[in-house]
């Protein structure tokens, strides 16, 4: 679905939370490059159609889940998850999906487990700038991204999954101590740094997630084999 609200037939439509928390220009342009029809979701009522959603962030946990549910998006979104369809948290958007953040006491989205804490021995805060992404495993969204590429980073913060859910961990970065910068679980997945900011790789990332939504989305329509959209 366009900007305008008019569905280009056979392209994968991609649904951006707009909760006024994200540099949301530059990753409409930059999911639009990767081959998907955007569509700004204000309200729930936008995820109507929708193959796959894109929860961006910046700034602090506290004031983005106050307008979350102030819009009516807190549930929308658990619920898109529960039902097993592709989401992308991006910075503050991955850090949501956990249970609470250190940074400010905030109780988030609750569906991963474990919470937001400061990265650890950082050498200056806030991290800013290129760092190399290190896979711990084998994962599509990856797909042809050579591993400890670069992407770009602008957080304090970062996830920490809770006891027993290392299998989480997708990919980790080092500054000070190593955090976690990449998780996924079935169809869902988090990053932590910008990859609408980190050239070539980042939008290949996107061009993956796409893909795979459009994947999930093929597998299930009528007359399809119903799979994940991505593995685990």
């Amino acid at each position: 679905m366009t900007r305008s609200g008019v569905a280009r037939s056979g392209v994968t439509r991609v649904a951006v939370v707009d909760y006024g928390a994200g540099n949301l220009v530059s990753i409409e342009q930059a999911l639009t490059a990767a081959g998907a029809d955007v569509v700004m979701a204000r309200g729930p009522q936008a995820f109507a159609g929708a193959d796959a959603l894109v929860v961006p962030g910046v700034g602090a946990a506290a004031p983005a889940m106050s307008r979350l549910r102030r819009r009516g998006l807190d549930e929308p979104i658990r619920a898109w998850i529960a039902d097993g369809r592709p989401l992308l948290g991006i910075c503050l958007g991955l850090q949501l999906l956990f249970e609470g953040s250190d940074e400010d006491g905030a109780e988030t989205l609750g569906v991963l487990p474990g919470r937001t804490v400061q990265l650890e021995d950082a050498p200056r805060l806030p991290h800013i700038g290129w760092n190399q992404v290190e896979r711990r495993r084998a994962h599509p969204l990856f797909e042809g991204i050579d591993d400890g590429a670069d992407f770009y980073f602008v957080h304090s913060y970062a996830a920490a999954p809770g006891p027993g859910a290392d299998a989480l961990t997708l990919a980790e970065t080092t500054h000070g101590a190593r955090f976690v910068s990449a998780i996924a679980r079935g169809p869902l997945a988090g990053v932590q740094f910008h990859p609408e900011r980190s050239g070539r790789d980042g939008l290949r990332l996107l061009a993956n997630f796409v893909g795979l939504a459009a994947a999930g989305a093929a597998a299930s329509a009528p007359g399809g084999m119903l799979r994940p959209a991505m593995a685990g």
